[in-house]
């Protein structure tokens, strides 16, 4: 079996997701390329590339740097062609942290659909279904983001993860009144997405370990190590980090080593697909700690992250983001939630989710195929 052809369509999309203090001055629409691998058996590998800011940059990239590099190659080769694209990295082109991951992640699809089971399964099946965790965006207001807790509650989502946008006393009053709001034994968490001091997350965790929140996620910059480590140390409530760091397991190492994560965070389109957060995931395990699957955004490759989190033991929830219709573009239908608040992976072969190709056709701007 050989490649013999790679595609992409340039999704456009105008929404933008982020409030204006994290879009800057530049446009930030949310826009997405969908990739597909042919082999010459006429098995497809599909994936979907995030194209926030420059679709351009995406499909540039993979049409000039990473199609040649997979036309003719046996799609089995999966470590060859992922350390290859680590080379071509480092010497030349320094790709967005979302480029290789749906790469793999088509390749792993190529070969769960050749074998006949479902991705989960061809990785090594766990179980079959997660507790899901509602993840909200930034709001103005911190009743916004009370009367988003009890929603996803009311829905029957077990759990609600805020983004509060800061500064440190409006955070403060947010973790409140969201406690308040949906009761002591209901789950949560906190990810700042922040810019803290020391001092500063240092009093926020406290209050976070005095109102029962689960974890504390990414109050700096995830490349700030000295400043995870004092906080882990100062802190009983567990930190998580490494969302955003660069270098996948060996980025992600370097936190474990310091001890400045209690919780690493991966997934498959920033991690370098399924074949770097799976590396990243059973390294964590050997160190006894958690990796908790962030989301990629799109809910597609999010189908992909669930039958990942279901071939590891050290992952306790599926991160849900919302509102749903955000990120369903574009895939065709919703997750699998039930009304319990958990999800339940594919069973088809391969990955198992659907893309509404007329939508891709009616709201692409750029098609472009290489061919052996």
């Amino acid at each position: 079996m050989k490649i013999v052809k790679f595609e992409t369509w340039w999704v456009k999309r105008d929404q933008c997701l982020f409030d204006e203090k994290r879009q800057g001055k530049s446009r930030m629409p949310w826009d997405v390329v969908v990739l597909k691998i042919t082999t010459d058996n006429g098995i497809e590998g599909v994936a979907t590339a995030l194209a926030a800011r420059s679709g351009l940059v995406t499909e540039t990239y993979l049409q000039e740097n990473i199609g040649p590099l997979l036309l003719g190659r046996d799609p089995y080769e999966r470590e060859a062609i992922w350390q290859e694209l680590w080379n071509i990295d480092r010497h030349l082109t320094f790709f967005p942290v979302y480029m290789t991951g749906p790469v793999d992640v088509a390749l792993w699809d190529i070969a769960a659909k050749a074998a006949g089971v479902p991705l989960y399964k061809y990785l090594g099946a766990y179980r079959k279904e997660l507790p899901v965790y509602a993840s909200g965006l930034f709001h103005d207001t911190v009743q916004e983001y009370v009367d988003e807790a009890l929603f996803y509650k009311a829905k029957g989502i077990g759990a609600y993860k805020a983004h509060p946008g800061g500064p440190v006393e409006k955070d403060i009053r947010i973790h409140q009144a969201v406690r308040e709001a949906v009761g002591d034994d209901y789950v949560l968490m906190s990810d700042p997405v922040a810019e803290y001091t020391l001092d500063e997350a240092i009093r926020v965790g406290r209050q976070l370990e005095r109102l029962g929140y689960l974890w504390f996620e990414e109050p700096f910059r995830d490349f700030e190590l000295s400043k995870y480590s004092q906080l882990c140390k100062s802190l009983d409530i567990p930190v998580a980090a490494t969302e955003t760091t660069r270098g996948c397991h060996w980025g992600v190492a370097q936190s474990i080593a310091q001890q400045a994560a209690d919780i690493v965070r991966a997934d498959v389109s920033w991690k370098n697909g399924i074949t770097g957060t799976l590396k990243i995931a059973h390294m964590a395990e050997a160190f006894g700690m958690r990796c908790e699957i962030h989301t990629t955004t799109m809910n597609y490759m999010d189908i992909v992250n669930l039958h990942v989190s279901c071939a590891i033991r050290n992952c306790a929830y599926f991160e849900y983001f919302v509102p749903e219709d955000d990120f369903q573009l574009p895939m065709k239908g919703k997750l699998p939630i039930d009304a319990k608040g958990m999800i339940t992976v594919p069973d088809a072969p391969g990955i198992g989710a659907k893309l509404d190709w007329d939508l891709i056709e009616r709201q692409c701007v750029s098609y472009k195929a290489l061919k052996l």
